[in-house]
């Protein structure tokens, strides 16, 4: 990782094997639309862009707050420390799991840039490629009993890194083409203390989801497939 300090209100951290250009320019959209880039975008609390990259797809996102807070204050955060960024963190978290063999979208460059007492954040990170979530992957079909075993192993291998993933939810993990499992969306996400209660409450956030979701896919999920999920969970040594 590589810091960029362009300005004291300003610090940029990224990734060099993954970005070639100047850092600076990665976190504005017109940018890559002058330079016909943009692949696409998505809309959530904000838009997200897609970007190419010289040797990947890359996702921009500009950090926003969500709930009633979030219709005043809509972007800005109380600044502690460059290192207590939301940008930074989840930088630091997806440059960990990705070290540790968790499949997450890699980290290519984040951003804070302070005014006053607040900041404003954004991150490009790894779009990953001819991947869609569990919700749209059910909506269709039925997934096989391998399928839930390999979530299970990569939950198990993310919380054995002691990640504590407080939204983990199946709209948040993926399947790509080759049936490999991705996990997605850490902010607000941390590092906890293994043997912790945070990994049972994760898997229970989890297993609401099915629940909730299942009226999309009432014929495509039952509980047996929560048990499959656990079977991988438990037995993480297994392939994934």
């Amino acid at each position: 990782m590589k810091i960029l300090h362009p300005s004291a209100n300003q610090q940029i951290w990224y990734d060099e094997h993954l970005f070639s250009g100047d850092p600076q320019q990665a976190f504005d959209p017109h940018y890559w639309q002058q330079q016909q880039k943009v692949t696409g975008s998505a809309q959530g609390r904000g838009t997200t862009w897609f970007v190419q990259l010289d040797t990947l797809e890359g996702a921009l996102r500009h950090y926003r707050r969500g709930g009633l807070f979030g219709k005043v204050v809509k972007d800005q955060y109380w600044f502690h420390s460059w290192e207590q960024t939301r940008s930074y963190q989840e930088f630091i978290l997806l440059q960990k799991l990705s070290q540790a063999n968790v499949n997450v979208p890699r980290p290519i460059a984040a951003r804070a840039v302070k005014s006053g007492p607040f900041y404003r954040a954004d991150l490009l990170s790894e779009k990953i490629p001819n991947a869609r979530d569990m919700v749209e992957l059910l909506c269709s079909h039925a997934l096989n009993r391998q399928i839930y075993q390999k979530v299970g192993q990569m939950v198990r291998r993310m919380h054995n890194v002691g990640v504590n993933h407080t939204d983990l939810n199946i709209h948040n993990i993926l399947i790509d083409d080759n049936e490999n499992v991705w996990i997605i969306d850490f902010d607000k996400c941390g590092f906890a203390s293994l043997g912790g209660e945070w990994a049972e409450q994760n898997l229970a956030r989890l297993k609401r989801s099915f629940l909730k979701e299942q009226p999309k896919f009432p014929t495509h999920w039952s509980l047996e497939c929560w048990q499959w999920l656990m079977e991988g969970y438990q037995h993480p040594e297994g392939n994934s």
